[in-house]
């Protein structure tokens, strides 16, 4: 299953809702491009919604980290929200999980960028 994005906007925090599988390819570059877009618009507050991914591979990680990198340079913030355990196992494993903020839920997610 190829990766869907749908974005919306709560409380001046730009949530892409991510589904499918994050991978090499058309995956990770859909990502890449909905980051730099909303960067690009000024977007300062970004929540990543992980919650219906069921698969991310090497180049899906490097994606999240250029999406936090790309955030940090330009003064914005891209944080996770409602990680799969398959998500979660892979962040630990590869020890990007103490790089990002990851909440439970969506209302503490949104909290933390006031």
């Amino acid at each position: 299953m190829a990766l869907s994005i749908a974005t919306r906007e709560l409380d001046g925090v730009t949530i892409l809702d991510l589904s499918g599988r994050i991978t090499l390819g058309e995956g990770s570059v859909q990502l890449r491009d909905a980051i730099r877009e909303l960067i690009s618009k000024g977007v300062k507050n970004i929540l990543i919604g992980l919650g219906e991914v069921n698969y991310i591979d090497s180049s899906g990680l490097g994606e999240l980290v250029s999406a936090y990198t790309t955030a940090k340079n330009q003064q914005a913030n891209v944080k996770l929200l409602n990680l799969t355990k398959k998500v979660k196992d892979v962040l630990q494993l590869t020890k990007l999980y103490t790089v990002f903020d990851i909440y439970e839920d969506e209302a503490s997610a949104i909290a933390s960028f006031k």
